[in-house]
This record gives structure tokens, C-alpha cells and sequence, in this order.
């Protein structure tokens, strides 16, 4: 690897800072919370290394909680992460020009920091190549996805001995607001997030969360319609 690559990769390292002060207690978390529901050290940490995604590990375990059906929580837990559909769409004019074994990669890093911090300067860096913005991806994922199973690891193996009244609850919503609310650009963004919010408050009231599954197939719908009408107003 080039001297450049290498600045570039320690660029990643420093851009993904931030949110590594996230990464730590949301990973401790959702430990503490698998082996409260039953599960041993072993089966958190399978969790996370094959799921590793945060927000629909911890709706599985809140559906595991109540009871739910697998099947409600397998369309749940699909329903969450189909946002990484649309993140690998967007950076494949980036990156889909990599090696097999590279994308592989990628798909199975590709997470909400990864994304949101990759596709951010990869449009601020239209001189990047394929080789520099694969560095930039691989620095920013290295510190978040290590402390995500080391968290987590921490969290089961060590979780009984917290206070039961630490409110460590609230790291999850303030995290993903961190994340999400600087994307929120265009019209139709923030119409597919006002009606995902309202949708899912408003539908509370439905059987093992299933409001969420209805709340995000209305947002998808609101933000694809209002994307539409705009582009035929600017074509107009």
C-alpha cells in the first residue's frame, strides 16, 4: 500500500471517530440485553459478528422478549435493515467497480457509519479512485466493527454486574438521530422520515411492533412519490 493510501486510510480512522464514542455503549447494550433474554456469551456474540447491524438486533431482541412468532421477527428485523439496499445502490457508482472478494467485503462492513461517512466524501472527493476510496471505506469501518464485537463481548460477559437503574436505554435513539439527521437534505428525505416517526408512534398500538413494519413501507411510499413529483417539476 502507497504512502497516499496509507494518509487516506488514517483519514478514515479519524472521520469515524465520533461515532466509535457511540459504538461502545450501543455494543455493551445489546450484550447486557441478549443474555438477559437467555442467551449465553457465545450466541450474543454470533449475533453481532453475523448480523452486525445494531438497530435490527436490538428489535429482534425486544420481539424475542414479547414472544413474538419467528416469523414476525425475521420480516422485522428484514424491514429495518432494508435501508442497506438503498445504501449499496448509492455507493455503487463507487465502489462496485472492486474485486469480487472486495465487495464481498464491503457488503458484509456496509453499515449505517460506513455509509453515511463514505458516501459524504466520496462526493467530496471526485479525484478519488477505486483504490483510495476502498482505503477511506476500510478506515472507517476497522475501529467501529472492533469495538462493536468487543462492546458487545464486554456487554454479556459483564453486563450483570451494572446497576440495574442505569438508563443505558437512551444511546440507541440519540446515536441513530446523530447519524441520520445530517442526511436529511431533500424534501423528499424528510418526508420519508416525519411519516416513518409518525407512522410508528401513531401504530404503537399493533401486535409485537408490527406498526414499524407498516410505518417504513408508508415512508418508502411518501418519499418515493415526493421524489417523483419533484423531478417532474424540475423536468417541467
Amino acid at each position: 500500500m502507497s504512502a497516499f493510501p496509507r494518509h487516506i486510510f488514517r483519514q478514515g480512522l479519524m472521520a469515524s471517530a465520533p461515532f466509535t464514542l457511540m459504538i461502545v455503549p450501543f455494543g455493551a447494550l445489546f450484550g447486557v440485553l441478549a443474555t438477559a433474554q437467555g442467551m449465553t456469551v457465545t450466541e450474543a456474540m454470533a449475533f453481532s459478528i453475523v448480523v452486525i447491524a445494531g438497530a435490527s438486533q436490538f428489535a429482534a431482541l425486544q420481539l424475542m422478549q414479547e414472544g413474538a412468532p419467528i416469523l414476525i421477527i425475521i420480516l422485522t428485523a428484514t424491514a429495518v435493515n432494508l435501508r442497506m439496499a438503498m445504501y449499496s445502490v448509492a455507493l455503487t457508482p463507487h465502489l462496485g467497480r472492486a474485486s469480487l472478494w472486495q465487495r464481498i467485503l464491503v457488503s458484509y462492513f456496509l453499515i449505517d457509519q460506513s455509509y453515511v461517512l463514505g458516501a459524504a466524501e466520496f462526493d467530496r472527493r471526485p479525484d478519488w479512485g477505486l483504490a483510495e476510496k476502498l482505503t477511506f471505506y476500510f478506515g472507517v469501518i476497522t475501529p467501529i466493527c472492533g469495538l462493536w464485537y468487543l462492546a458487545t463481548w464486554v456487554g454479556a460477559s459483564f453486563g450483570r454486574a451494572l446497576p440495574a437503574g442505569w438508563p443505558l436505554d437512551f444511546i440507541v435513539p440519540v446515536s441513530f438521530l446523530a447519524m441520520v439527521s445530517p442526511l436529511l437534505q431533500t424534501r423528499a428525505q424528510r418526508v420519508a422520515a416525519g411519516v416513518s416517526a409518525g407512522g410508528t408512534l401513531l401504530l404503537w398500538w399493533m401486535p409485537y411492533s408490527s406498526g414499524l413494519l407498516v410505518a417504513a413501507l408508508a415512508a418508502m411510499i411518501a418519499g418515493a412519490v415526493v421524489e417523483t413529483q419533484e423531478e417532474r417539476r424540475h423536468a417541467g
